[in-house]
């Protein structure tokens, strides 16, 4: 279909879904039934978001939005915020509207269309800037700005606040996705980034991303049963000083880091730093679950404990918390994705949705990758991103889903 074609509804409205940004939607009449188009049943709406810089190819009145900060995309709620630490700020981009959110989910819910509300919770580099003590410490004492730790008290009580105001602001949102429900590490892509030529080994990268600020030190130092049966907790100094160790025999004197941490910091200690982050993972989900009022929770997953990121690190198998489905990224070689859903299927009950991008897998490969992924075990498929693609990917897309719905 080329620019400006008038879209219709090829295939009834199925499971599938999108993901897009508040200003792809208001302010643009035509945007909720073109979406509707693409046969898809939910969209996935930007409620809480970080900096970003993105293209809205057919909107009627933008092309480029640059949002400058993480922000909420709805108003704030007094008696929900007041007295906390941390607030999220409001944008001043895209369209003028207040409750951008609400906006946009009013007009996909004119189309038919679920409003999946999509929280990004520990990524705000504005905040992280006016509250340094709530972010991510490596073994160095380094601050990454752009990653709030989730054991902060303060962190935690900031995403739980932001469930809170999506559920008691809009009853027609029955699901949330949850963005970053738990730790960023070191790869994050900063302003005119300089560390590629470091050649960082994966090792060393998962090194630099322990996190051993004040919170997860008490955490670490608490600790619990260990995998030889003692009790006790980690000396958060001795593993900040053996990280730097294996970090710096790497930088310096060319000794790559084992890819495992446990190879690294030993089984011991590596399984209690995972404990550590799965405790944190599974309250944190657990408080949004109490006030998301019976809505489903659709997290961001992967099946590593070992990793960070905006997909909570998680040993699948063994995460006793809420969700009612894992969101898998499947962004890379279609082999390595297919065998990350068709492990994670077998491993657990919970219902496994493929994220998949759009905008970065060549059109024409769309529609296999898509019924590879099904064939693997996904239940579902959110297409990453309605509002970033060009024409021609959009028309993959609903083949993508036409040809492969169940």
């Amino acid at each position: 279909m080329t620019e400006g074609t008038e879209m219709t509804r090829s295939t009834p409205a199925g499971p599938d879904g999108v993901f897009a940004y508040t200003w792809d939607i208001v302010g643009d009449p035509a945007a909720a039934e073109r979406l509707a188009g693409l046969g898809v049943g939910s969209v996935t709406l930007q409620a809480s978001y970080h900096a970003v810089r993105a293209i809205t190819p057919r909107h009627p009145h933008h092309r480029v939005v640059h949002a400058t900060h993480a922000a909420a995309y709805f108003p704030l709620s007094t008696d929900i915020w007041q007295g906390q630490r941390l607030r999220p700020p409001a944008p001043s981009w895209g369209v003028e509207v207040p409750d951008r959110f609400g906006a946009a989910a009013t007009a996909l819910a004119g189309a038919e269309l679920r409003t999946e509300a999509w929280l990004v919770l520990t990524h705000s580099s504005a905040l992280g800037g006016r509250a340094p003590e709530v972010t991510v410490r490596n073994a160095y004492g380094e601050r990454y700005a752009y990653a709030l730790c989730p054991a902060h008290p303060d962190v935690a009580a900031y995403a739980v606040n932001l469930a809170r105001e999506i559920c008691t602001r809009y009853d027609d949102v029955r699901a949330l996705m949850l963005e970053a429900c738990g730790w960023l590490g070191f790869e994050h892509g900063s302003h005119h980034e300089k560390t590629h030529g470091a050649d960082l080994s994966p090792g060393c990268r998962a090194l630099l991303s322990v996190c051993l600020c004040a919170a997860c030190r008490v955490a670490l130092a608490d600790g619990g049963t260990g995998v030889d049966g003692a009790s006790g907790g980690l000396d958060p100094d001795e593993l900040a000083r053996d990280i730097r160790t294996a970090v710096d025999g790497e930088l310096r004197e060319g000794r790559t880091v084992a890819p495992s941490l446990a190879e690294t910091l030993g089984e011991d200690r590596a399984q209690r730093l995972f404990d550590h982050r799965r405790s944190v993972i599974t309250g944190l989900a657990r408080r949004i679950a109490a006030v998301a009022g019976g809505r489903e929770l659709l997290l961001m997953a992967e099946d590593s404990p070992q990793s960070t990121g905006p997909d909570s690190a998680l040993d699948l198998a063994r995460y006793d918390g809420p969700a009612d489905a894992y969101v898998l990224k499947c962004w890379d070689e279609p082999d390595a994705a297919l065998t990350r859903v068709k492990n994670a299927a077998q491993n657990t009950a919970v219902p496994i949705v493929a994220n998949v991008s759009v905008i970065d897998d060549p059109p024409g490969e769309l529609a296999s990758r898509v019924a590879g992924l099904r064939a693997a075990g996904a239940r579902d498929i959110r297409f990453y991103h309605a509002g970033l693609a060009s024409s021609a990917r959009l028309d993959a897309l609903r083949s993508a889903v036409r040809g492969t719905q169940r």
